[in-house]
């Protein structure tokens, strides 16, 4: 059982899991563990670490600006410290934690005011050379310092983007593999994947995670030696079933016409189509596999007992047959299958050498090359060699404290485990492992909560918990506290982990509030801490996001033209006021689809918006594809039809009048316009991209067009932001042509590269703020909304290449990755999604100080009948994920939010009408003509 931490008697030694809930000041608790190592302090019981500097205490995180947060918020911490021993400085001016250290200077580590404060201002001095950074950085300066143990060359350089790398190996494997194959063969082939680009996609999401195909799939003749493998295992299979699909005709066949089973739930048509596919793969010597596109399950004899009219179906062997059937063909390995595992396997080992003879790595590679390096050390066969490379990095930090610690992959894990021993801590050194296991949102990038469990039990005896918010009201705590305790108390928890007695795995505790000092107003009265909008008709997905963004925009208009009549704001303890801003309320969504609605609402009711996200790319925008169309023109000015597609572009934005005259034969204006591009083809040559765009925007009055529409800011903000990675792409590219086909490949796959694609914030003006919930882990806002709470987004196996879930092993749970996309599987990986999109609830509702808002309607997806809100996380927590009535969701909802004994102005139903608030929120009288744009300088 774990308890509550206080971090200053913490010892600091050993491993130790720090659970922090949401707001409960964990960025604070690692600032002052840090201030505890830089001083040596803690009680000397023998295991103590002396004092260290800071560049023996590593600090590690999953993002550099998470990092560069971390070192601010910690030189602060040290300097703030040490200016306030120095002052000897009244009591009133410090926390808790200064105020417990200072009592123990002199008694517990015999070290007076001043002698402290040269301590932590000289290790605030030296932060710069500390080790906090990502795990990804320190893997990479590990690899380099320690290149004799670890195996790695001296100087490796860091590639980000191995797009180009990756996409030419890929055209070296069809060359090998796929052009010597017989026609039959590549037909088999061409069915999945018709070109190289193709086989690149599949195979991008699955690179190293295949295992070694059979023996069979070896040699430059792999490709075609499995193949007819696979058709000589099928063929064993397909011995007397020509006779039995005849059989199963004539048994349907006097089913129909005895009306014998439910023909509505099993077509005429349905069944044509199976009995076909089953006779052309019992037939055809090609066919290895049956047609996975068809629902098999219509022919299984469960299904038929359900659909019978009666007693149940007569025997029928070929039905018997047919279910073992699928299980002996999912035991074989499929041709596409094996094509994918030996290409996987093919091309790892090709990237690889690669790689290490240019002397570069990626990403994945740091943490790669550093856990094998490590796991060789740990197996050396010489007893005095053995552990070398994982004692010299023990000896250059003796304390390592891990933030976030909730999105450790895997591998990241092995890593720490190999150097500090999470069951049994080597001696003399610190693991402190820091996160929240409800914030694990990034399955995407490679979290892995399952990793999270495998310490928590390596930890046992050793877990402390953060059990005070500092971020939201009291009533605001008191609301979310019971939206999941009611949840917690079903079999498996709010959180649908459980052991195999039933016990929650990831439980979740009620946190107490420190409270705020202020009180949000709203036309006279203190405003309810939750709200929700409520819809109890049954709505499609499309409807269900319309309502409710309209809802949330007359939410917001109504609260801002409060703050302007000055009935809307904050009221502080000591009789101050302010007034609500724009800027105060975040609305959050799941993707750009939503975000999209509900800034359009916004924009109907004259309310400024931008959207933030950290997965968006600039080369996915629309911005990019017209850059494409104008680098085309400028680059060869004399080709019509470039010049003609580069001025109908959207982001021009010319008139249609004068386009309409550039058509007609002969027209002067049009040979104005091509001596336009040929200048900018002169100044491109001359003088560089940059310049020639910076041009051709001004000749073209780009700017001033953008501003004048809405969504400009966005859009010139994305031009500014492509023209400098296009310059930077410049300086590595030799002439324009190349320089095209460097965007127009970024623009086909806008997702590869670093942090340097993702759009940029278009505007730091006081404007209602849309938030992707990922992109609001972290951060707090004074009010925030969720007008979509009821959305998700099931497993789809036809977007899926594979699916991806974890089986249990024992204590511990093991990966698994399948391409056969049985249904099985499939809930598997559902089942993973509904608890990942539990902690994505958990995050957007934590983000609120003072007011959070729900958007809630019961949801059919599809043709369905039945809503599906179940499914959802939302409706986890309403009826422990067993299916609602529509009737009964209204009932469910105030029973799930209306806490016993709650007090009145703790929740609301904000039945809002939209037409009740103002259609159109004016303008405030000192608002300026145009909207701020941020141009970011070149470097």
């Amino acid at each position: 059982m774990s308890q509550p931490l206080n971090p200053l008697t913490l010892p600091l030694s050993g491993s130790w899991l720090i659970e922090a809930s949401a707001g409960t000041g964990k960025t604070y608790t690692l600032a002052a563990l840090y201030v505890r190592l830089a001083l040596g302090h803690g009680p000397d019981d023998g295991a103590r670490l002396p004092a260290l500097s800071p560049s023996q205490i590593l600090v590690m995180t999953f993002t550099e600006a998470a990092a560069g947060e971390l070192r601010d918020r910690i030189r602060q911490r040290l300097t703030g410290l040490a200016d306030w021993l120095r002052r000897d400085a009244p009591a009133a001016e410090a926390d808790a934690f200064s105020l417990g250290l200072l009592g123990e200077l002199d008694e517990a580590d015999g070290l007076g005011r001043e002698q402290a404060a040269r301590r932590l201002a000289l290790a605030a001095d030296l932060l710069d050379d500390a080790a906090i950074s990502t795990i990804h950085s320190w893997c990479l300066r590990m690899l380099r310092e320690h290149a004799l143990y670890s195996g790695n060359l001296f100087d490796e350089s860091l590639d980000s983007d191995d797009g180009a790398r990756y996409a030419d190996s890929v055209r070296d494997y069809w060359r090998t593999f796929v052009y010597p194959l017989s026609d039959a063969d590549f037909a088999a082939v061409a069915v999945h994947w018709a070109t190289p680009d193709q086989l690149a996609d599949a195979l991008r999401p699955l690179l190293g995670e295949l295992p070694e195909p059979p023996a069979v799939w070896r040699g430059p003749l792999a490709l075609a030696r499995g193949r007819q493998h696979s058709l000589q295992e099928a063929a064993a299979l397909k011995t007397g079933w020509p006779e039995r699909v005849a059989e199963l005709r004539a048994r349907f066949a006097d089913w129909q016409a005895a009306k014998a089973y439910n023909g509505n739930r099993l077509r005429a048509a349905t069944l044509a189509k199976l009995l076909d596919a089953l006779e052309a793969w019992a037939s055809q010597p090609h066919l290895a596999q049956l047609d996975d596109s068809l629902d098999w399950s219509r022919l299984s004899p469960d299904f038929l007992a359900d659909i019978w009219k009666g007693d149940g179906p007569p025997p029928c062997e070929p039905l018997s047959a047919l279910a073992t059937l699928h299980t002996q063909l999912a035991a074989l390995t499929p041709f596409h299958h094996g094509v994918l595992a030996h290409a996987s396997q093919w091309l790892g080992r090709v990237l690889d050498a690669h790689k290490r003879r240019e002397a570069v790595m990626d990403f994945d590679d740091l943490l790669i090359r550093l856990d094998q390096a490590l796991q060789t050390d740990a197996s050396h066969p010489d007893p005095e060699q053995r552990g070398r490379l994982a004692a010299a990095i023990r000896q250059q930090f003796p304390a390592a404290l891990v933030d976030e610690f909730q999105d450790t992959d895997p591998r990241q894990y092995r890593i720490l485990d190999a150097l500090y021993q999470v069951a049994a801590p080597h001696p003399g050194t610190l693991l402190a492992m820091i996160g929240d296991p409800k914030q694990a949102i990034y399955a995407f990038r490679g979290g892995d909560i399952f990793t999270y469990l495998t310490a928590r039990a390596a930890a046992h005896g050793r877990h402390v918990t953060l059990d005070t918010n500092f971020r939201s009201t009291e009533a605001m705590v008191a609301r979310v506290n019971a939206m999941f305790a009611r949840a917690e108390a079903r079999p498996g928890g709010a959180f649908a982990f459980a052991d195999d007695a039933g016990a929650p795995l990831l439980p979740f505790q009620p946190v107490r509030a420190a409270g705020r000092r202020e009180t949000l107003h709203h036309q006279g009265a203190p405003l309810a801490a939750l709200q929700v909008w409520l819809d109890a008709e049954p709505l499609n997905a499309a409807s269900y996001r319309e309502r409710m963004a309209e809802r949330c925009a007359a939410q917001v208009c109504a609260l801002l033209a409060g703050a302007q009549a000055g009935d809307t704001g904050f009221a502080d303890a000591d009789g101050g006021w302010r007034a609500l801003t724009a800027a105060d309320i975040a609305i959050l969504v799941r993707d750009g689809g939503e975000a999209k609605s509900v800034r359009a609402a916004l924009t109907r009711r004259g309310i400024q918006s931008v959207y933030l996200s950290d997965r968006d790319s600039v080369f996915a925008s629309r911005e990019a594809a017209d850059l494409l169309h104008w680098l085309r023109a400028c680059a060869e000015p004399t080709q019509e039809r470039w010049v003609r597609a580069a001025l109908a572009t959207a982001t021009l934005d010319l008139p249609y009048a004068r386009l309409d005259a550039q058509s007609e034969a002969g027209a002067r204006d049009w040979d104005a316009e091509v001596e336009r591009f040929v200048a900018l083809n002169a100044c491109w040559r001359r003088q560089g991209v940059l310049p020639m765009l910076r041009q051709l925007l001004h000749r073209f009055d780009v700017p001033a067009r953008c501003l004048a529409r809405d969504g400009g800011e966005r859009a010139l903000t994305n031009l500014l932001h492509l023209a400098e990675l296009l310059h930077a792409d410049a300086e590595l590219l030799d002439g324009e042509h190349a320089l095209i086909r460097r965007l127009a490949e970024r623009i086909a796959r806008p997702d590869r590269g670093g942090d340097e694609r993702i759009v940029r914030l278009e505007s730091d003006a006081g404007l209602v703020r849309v938030v992707t919930i990922h992109k609001s882990k972290g951060l707090e806002y004074p009010l925030a909304m969720l007008p979509f709470a009821a959305s998700y987004r099931p497993v789809d196996g036809a977007r899926l290449p594979a699916y991806r879930y974890h089986q249990k092993d024992g204590d511990a749970y093991r990966p698994a990755l399948s391409l056969f996309k049985r249904e099985d599987e499939r809930l598997a990986q559902d089942r993973e999604r509904l608890q990942e999109d539990l902690r994505l609830f958990y995050v957007a509702v934590t983000r609120a100080r003072h007011a959070l808002w729900l958007g809630i309607a019961p949801l059919r997806r599809g043709r369905g009948k039945s809503n599906t809100l179940h499914e959802s996380a939302l409706g986890h927590l309403l009826n422990g994920g067993a299916p609602i009535d529509d009737a009964a969701v209204p009932a469910l909802c105030r029973d799930w939010l209306d806490a016993e004994h709650a007090a009145a102005s703790e929740l609301a139903w904000a039945e809002l009408d939209p037409s009740l608030a103002p259609a159109r929120l004016p303008p405030p009288a000192d608002a300026p003509a145009h909207g701020q744009i941020i141009v970011h300088g070149e470097n």
